[in-house]
């Protein structure tokens, strides 16, 4: 804060979640949201500068930096979590409460870390901390991609730190700024760091405890963890890694492979999930292309994305609390009897699809502006095929196959009002940055003099999305669209989740005969060798028979050149 006192930004959320569980229990919810919104003023408060300067075993450490990036990460985490804390009001478990504002406060000191050992400290805390939201479903299956997910985002800390380590000892800089030159390669410690952000950010093959875990947890836990480990990521590779052409290609890549698992999957909220591995894409496209308008980009999509994204876990999230399943097979005509909640959906599935005059339209098509500028002729392809795929799997399908489709013959609740609240907040927030997104566009990294709603823009963007629809109409009345079915669908996961518990336990078959095959010849050796040894002292043996007086002579002799030979030697 200005003036004297600093109080370093998410670390009124941390302490203050201690605190939590000697409170009741119709106060902690209530608690949580009143720390996010303190948390959220003080930080509104704080100039743009480096704080907490300290010396640390003799390492130069910034324990917080506040300027135009990371202040727009800021503000968006501090929104995320004061619209998730209102969406949980009904909870009544410490765990979650606790879990939920040291995950939220610890990415939010993150994205303020001015050296890479106060962001390691603040990169462990958000994965120790975000599990709970998982395990806090109480289940088999949670227990278990749980404990995967906590695996995977610790090993991105240990690649983290050996990248400080490397990067510290041949630089002597813990800084954390540019870690490539404009041009240059990457050196090893760049590359470690580059591929512990690339696991947080759910890259191509290393996307999949994105999928496993979201969806496991519970649905407030799911709202929270939609908004801060893969845009903490993204801020980190902004920071990082601008203009790295690698991450261009790789962004191209998690735009496109999503859209197929989406189509065919029966878990709405696991639908979701890819969902975000392709809004993700279009963030790290951005990083790529490192242009001002690039970095613009990214920074209005990941603001943009967080919001619509946690309205979309909202909704699915309220139809789990009241009908107890989110399978689409399972589901449909829920918009009879929950139609604010389907109105809200829809509200979040246009901002995602790029609908003008919302959200997702005015910072997305900076992206791809940034490709056109550039030259970048087929990424700009990728990306208007990425935007047509996202349409039909969470514009069409998410609301479509909940709310609308053939009629379950369910008819819940409506979501209760806290939900609602949060979920128009969203939806609010939506609207209100797809009309006024000069608001939006003064929080940006560098300045901005650019205008979305252009005639290009807008019938470019209109014909894409009629485009989709018609796609899916047809495909739907010919019986060509995938049809929604009871199925587990194996993504790359496969590997770990099965491939390798069952090599492992061949392994272990395998080398497990081998070991009590050698013991048992090891064994029956020694037995022999003791049985030819008991022979020779025996009353009869070599050993075992009285020797003359020069026999022992000749083998003391013996003995004693053996023990100077080996003292020699």
């Amino acid at each position: 804060m200005t003036g004297d006192l600093f109080i370093p930004p998410g670390l009124i959320m941390i302490l203050g979640a201690w605190l939590l569980p000697f409170l009741g229990r119709r106060v902690q919810a209530w608690s949580v949201l009143v720390l996010s919104s303190l948390s959220l003023l003080a930080f509104g408060l704080t100039a743009a500068d480096s704080y907490g300067q300290i010396e640390w075993l003799g390492i130069e450490l910034v324990v917080a930096r506040v300027d135009s990036l990371s202040r727009i990460f800021g503000v968006i985490f501090h929104l995320a979590a004061i619209l998730s804390a209102i969406y949980a009001l009904h909870v009544r478990d410490a765990r979650q409460h606790v879990a939920a504002l040291v995950y939220a406060g610890a990415a939010i000191g993150a994205c303020c870390a001015g050296d890479l050992v106060t962001l390691f400290v603040y990169w462990e805390l958000t994965a120790l901390s975000s599990v709970f939201l998982i395990w806090a479903s109480d289940n088999e299956r949670a227990y278990r991609s749980g404990m995967r997910y906590l695996i995977i985002q610790v090993g991105s800390g240990v690649l983290l730190l050996s990248g400080i380590i490397v990067r510290y000892v041949a630089t002597g800089s813990v800084e954390f700024v540019r870690f490539t030159p404009e041009g240059g390669a990457m050196d090893a410690a760049a590359m470690l760091i580059l591929l512990a952000f690339g696991i947080k950010c759910a890259f191509p093959l290393l996307h999949n405890w994105l999928q496993d875990a979201y969806p496991e947890a519970t649905p407030s836990g799911t709202v929270y963890l939609s908004g801060f480990t893969t845009k903490l990521a993204v801020y980190a590779l902004a920071r990082g890694f601008p203009g790295t052409e690698l991450l261009i290609w790789v962004g191209c890549a998690m735009t496109l492979f999503p859209i197929v698992y989406a189509v065919i999957e029966n878990d709405l909220r696991r639908v979701l999930a890819y969902s975000l591995n392709n809004q993700l894409g279009f963030m790290v496209v951005g990083i790529g292309i490192g242009t001002e308008l690039a970095i613009n980009g990214t920074a209005a999509h990941a603001f943009c994305h967080i919001i619509y994204k946690a309205l979309l876990f909202m909704s699915m999230g309220a139809v789990l609390y009241r009908v107890g399943t989110v399978k689409a097979t399972e589901l449909g005509g829920l918009h009879k009897s929950m139609p604010w909640t389907t109105g809200f959906c829809m509200v979040g599935a246009g901002a995602i699809s790029g609908f003008p005059l919302l959200s997702g339209f005015v910072s997305k098509s900076m992206i791809l502006s940034a490709a056109g500028e550039q030259h970048l002729f087929w990424v700009w392809i990728v990306l208007l095929i990425a935007s047509a795929g996202v349409m039909e799997h969470s514009g069409i399908k998410i609301p479509f196959f909940a709310f609308f489709a053939h009629d379950s013959g369910k008819r819940p609740k409506e979501a209760p009002p806290h939900m609602l609240v949060a979920m128009a907040l969203a939806a609010g927030l939506c609207v209100l940055l797809g009309v006024a997104y000069p608001l939006l566009y003064r929080w940006l990294p560098y300045p901005a003099d650019y205008h979305p709603y252009t005639a290009a823009h807008v019938v470019t963007q209109l014909q894409l999305l009629l485009f989709a629809a018609l796609a899916f109409v047809f495909l739907m009345k010919t019986g060509l669209y995938p049809a929604e079915q009871r199925a587990t669908n194996l993504d790359t996961d496969w590997v770990y989740r099965r491939a390798f518990p069952m090599l492992i336990h061949g392994g272990s078959v395998v080398f497990g005969g081998l070991d009590r095959g050698l013991r048992r010849a090891a064994l029956g050796s020694l037995q022999a060798f003791l049985r030819g040894v008991r022979t020779l002292f025996s009353e009869h043996g070599l050993f075992g028979r009285a020797w003359s007086t020069g026999i022992m002579t000749f083998w003391a002799t013996i003995l004693l050149a053996f023990c100077l030979l080996l003292y020699y030697l």
